[in-house]
């Protein structure tokens, strides 16, 4: 199976591509790396998930926000470059948790981008290198950002 097929067989819908709302780019091509710029946990309707973890959303809460910044960048992907068969692995992944000081659980959060990545692109291509780093705020109070570099057929 390809990452298109098996994305569809996840039953899960692309929210809409986010537009930039700054001086940035959301991708780049360089030779046979495509990077992503931090994304945001976008909706089908385009608002955001909003609030920060171990205050007014749970640790699964924030999951399921970094699963959703994982659709977000598929999104990206399929709008500006086509096709999630463009790419070929996932390099690496910076994700960054709005959360409270006490909070401790980055990387279990990070997981819910991660293991989406895993089921497009299979464990061997979808893993690559990651980071999960706690943070005081993030941009409108998003409990997730998160930005990738992959390398393209």
């Amino acid at each position: 199976m390809n990452a298109e097929e098996r994305f569809n067989k996840l039953g899960l819908r692309l929210p809409p591509a986010p537009t930039p709302l700054g001086v940035y780019k959301p991708y780049l091509i360089d030779g046979k790396y495509l990077y992503l710029s931090g994304h945001g946990p976008v909706r089908d309707d385009k608002t955001l998930i909003i609030g920060r973890i171990g205050s007014e959303l749970n640790m699964e809460e924030g999951k399921l926000a970094a699963r959703q910044v994982g659709l977000t960048m598929l999104s990206t992907i399929v709008t500006h470059i086509g096709s999630l068969d463009t790419i070929k692995r996932v390099i690496k992944v910076l994700g960054m948790v709005n959360c409270t000081p006490d909070f401790e659980r980055h990387p279990y959060v990070i997981n819910g981008c991660s293991e989406l990545f895993a089921a497009v692109w299979g464990e061997e291509n979808g893993i690559g290198v990651r980071s999960a780093v706690g943070f005081g705020s993030l941009p409108d109070n998003i409990p997730v950002e998160i930005e990738a570099m992959f390398e393209l057929f």
